[in-house]
């Protein structure tokens, strides 16, 4: 491909194109960069597999830690698998991506991001996603495209294009739009509780950016004598879907309409029929064209049964605005919830159930060391809250090797994460961290939502301290020619036949976190903003059921969870604290059984089961960072004796000398005749001279004043 150069500009942000260069080849290649972040995207197709009836997409996204002049921690110093946030971004790509391909395309095809620099002010996620499109656009692969995304952010009352990581962090949205020509394909948000005009608003403001960006992209291909691949579907034969509606309309329609069938005995009896109908395959002669079909291809009747049902379910919908099961298209499954499942050495639990899906989340309080380190390309280094989804086979009646996270996991335990971080306290305010696990033990749809209405159940049952109680509904869509259904609260079924999955998660106040994903080519705004508004009244009557179950946090945390004292000491002090070798800390920690955790900017948090454990450990850490004034007065130990006076150690790591002269109110002819080592007494602070040496003195000390410096060393 002949070399070539092109920039975009947009709000006030530069996109610099090139390609021809790098990656000769691959199907396509294109390098993007803004400001010094720069991704290389390819995309390459390979010949198409027998035998399968999906579209066999891979979406990798690679960092390179050498992009920021790093080089990657552990045993190998490279990169392993990838991070949490690099699976993210995969999932960011690929989501806009796969409906664009056309659905009967079975050929390999793989894009590969990798970032090669980044200035850790411009996010690499949107560049990777607005370069697969290019680089499928120079591949010639079929496409119904060009796709572009762009971020959203919203410092102060101002929306802006592709903020830095800076101002997402003191924004109030962090919101991607991704879009095609027929409309808005993809949306993903994290929202500080923000109204729904809102984020309407910002969906619109970045699709207005994305039309620039496709037309840029059109722009370009046009340049290098490059037309947008659309392959002519494959004629299929229609005897086979003709022989299969004939049979078995009826029939699936009759189970369409036993609205009061659970999910398990409605596909017992649509499998049934098709039985019945792979058995009346098996009647007709060899000649038959049905039978021939079958014959040709083992998985024909299978699919074809599947596309039959799938529309006959969605025109039962459009006609008589009546689901599967009977609700009305804004109606929401029954609900339960119950908090305090389990024994309380679980920190706190929450079981949310809606319909047949089942979530039990667990909430685990843990101390400041217990922070997530991230070894990746992103600013922040820790993370203080965990999210982690598990989706075990059982919990939709199946059976298969249980294996490491997946992509669907990580993006489900991720999504729910960014719900609920809006409403969690603050680090001074409660300086624990926390993790929840969300089980998912039965799943017929919108799993993910239910894991954000779990979790903040399990978060005041462990008495986390949240600030608004979160919930969550998934949104679906049917549309037929000029016909749209939205359907509140998809279940299993309706996300199958579905176009739309718009997951809409918030408090009383306004949306935390958002999520839609299409199967067709894009959506006008309108039908979004009707989405999300009819997404609220759900979330609220969800959260009533909530509330009634507990409807604030509790006041005390589980006996077994670590009691947490936070403080600062002087940063000069620190590595008087930690001692040589670490010695002074390990010896606190043996002596207390407390855990201690100090950051650089001189915080100390000292967690402990037992309270008592912790106040002891606080003592003496705060008795060896104590800096006495004169007039202090403490009970101390003599450690040494010299024939001018006495040391004697009065805190942890601290003396000071009393002279022989201020051992008793009359003239004392021999130290030893007044004390020697090892003996307790009761000393003041004289003075504190030019060169830091601590003079006591045993003269004029109040008996109040002793009995309280005993009372002190008695705590430390």
């Amino acid at each position: 491909m002949q070399e070539f150069e092109k920039t975009i500009s947009f709000g006030g942000r530069d996109i610099h194109l090139r390609g021809g260069l790098l990656a000769p080849q691959a199907g396509g290649a294109v390098l993007v960069q803004s400001g010094e972040t720069t991704v290389l995207v390819t995309a390459t197709r390979s010949t198409g597999r027998q035998g399968i009836d999906f579209l066999p997409l891979l979406v990798d996204y690679e960092e390179r830690l050498y992009a920021a002049g790093r080089i990657p921690g552990g045993f190998l110093r490279r990169e392993g698998r990838p991070p949490e946030r690099a699976t993210l971004i995969c999932r960011l790509i690929d989501r806009p991506m796969r409906p664009l391909f056309p659905q009967w395309l079975r050929d390999d095809i793989q894009i590969v991001a990798t970032t090669l620099s980044m200035d850790e002010q411009v996010p690499p996620d949107v560049l990777a996603a607005t370069g697969a499109s290019i680089a499928v656009l120079l591949a010639k692969i079929p496409f119904y495209g060009p796709m572009a995304a762009v971020r959203v952010g919203l410092v102060g009352d101002d929306f802006i294009i592709n903020p830095t990581y800076k101002e997402v962090e003191t924004g109030d949205l962090d919101l991607v739009v991704a879009g095609s020509p027929d409309g808005v394909i993809m949306v993903e948000a994290g929202a500080n509780q923000l109204p729904e005009a809102d984020i309407i608003e910002a969906i619109d403001f970045g699709y207005e950016v994305v039309q620039d960006l496709i037309k840029a992209q059109l722009e370009l291909i046009k340049e290098l004598g490059i037309e947008v691949v659309t392959e002519i579907e494959p004629e299929a034969d229609p005897t086979l879907e003709t022989f299969v509606v004939e049979q078995t309309t009826a029939a699936v329609k009759d189970v369409l309409k036993q609205f009061e069938l659970s999910k398990p005995d409605r596909d017992i009896k649509l499998d049934a029929i098709k039985d019945e109908l792979t058995a009346t395959i098996e009647t007709l002669a060899d000649d038959h064209p049905a039978k021939l079909a079958v014959a040709a291809n083992g998985k024909a009747l299978g699919t074809t049964y599947k596309a039959v049902t799938k529309k006959m379910m969605r025109q039962q919908i459009i006609s008589d605005n009546v689901r599967v099961d009977g609700r009305k298209l804004d109606e929401v499954r029954p609900i339960s919830c119950r908090v305090g499942l389990l024994p309380k050495r679980v920190h706190g639990t929450g079981l949310f159930q809606r319909g047949l899906t089942q979530v039990l989340s667990v909430a685990t309080l843990g101390t400041p060391g217990d922070a997530q380190m991230m070894d990746d390309l992103h600013p922040d280094n820790d993370k203080r809250y965990l999210h982690h989804y598990n989706f075990p086979p059982y919990s939709v009646g199946e059976t298969r090797p249980m294996r490491s996270p997946g992509r669907r996991e990580i993006g489900h335990g991720a999504l729910a994460e960014r719900a609920l971080v809006p409403v969690l306290p603050s680090k001074e305010e409660f300086p624990y961290v926390i993790r929840v696990v969300s089980e998912i033990l039965s799943s017929n749809g919108s799993t993910s939502m239910g894991s954000v209405c779990g979790s903040t159940l399990s978060l005041m049952d462990a008495g986390v301290p949240i600030t608004k109680p979160v919930s969550g509904a998934a949104m679906g869509l049917i549309k037929e020619g000029d016909e749209v259904r939205i359907l509140t609260d998809i279940q299993g079924i309706e996300d199958f036949l579905g176009d739309m999955d718009f997951k809409v998660a918030g408090t009383d106040t306004g949306i935390t976190a958002l999520q839609m994903d299409m199967k067709i080519t894009g959506l006008p705004l309108q039908v979004i903003a009707d989405a999300i508004n009819q997404a609220k009244p759900a979330r609220l009557h969800i959260l009533d059921k909530m509330l009634a179950a507990i409807d604030k946090p509790r006041t005390e945390l589980s006996p077994y969870a670590p009691r947490l004292i936070s403080f600062k000491i002087d940063p000069e002090m620190i590595g008087m604290v930690i001692g040589p070798g670490g010695k002074k800390i390990k010896a606190i920690t043996e002596q207390t059984g407390a855990k201690v955790d100090i950051n650089d900017d001189g915080t100390v948090t000292v967690s402990a089961i037992e309270g008592e454990k912790a106040l002891q450990a606080k003592a003496l850490i705060e008795s060896i960072v104590f800096k006495p004034a004169a007039g202090d007065v403490f009970a101390g130990k003599v450690t040494r004796v010299i024939p001018i006076g006495a040391f004697v150690e009065f805190m942890p790591g601290q003396e000071g000398m009393v002279h022989i002269s201020q051992l008793a109110d009359y003239r004392v002819a021999k130290v030893e005749d007044e004390v020697n080592v090892g003996d307790e007494v009761i000393i003041k602070v004289r003075e504190i001279d030019g060169r830091g040496r601590i003079n006591l003195t045993r003269l004029n000390i109040h008996p109040d004043e002793a009995a309280a410096a005993r009372e002190a060393a008695a705590l430390r």
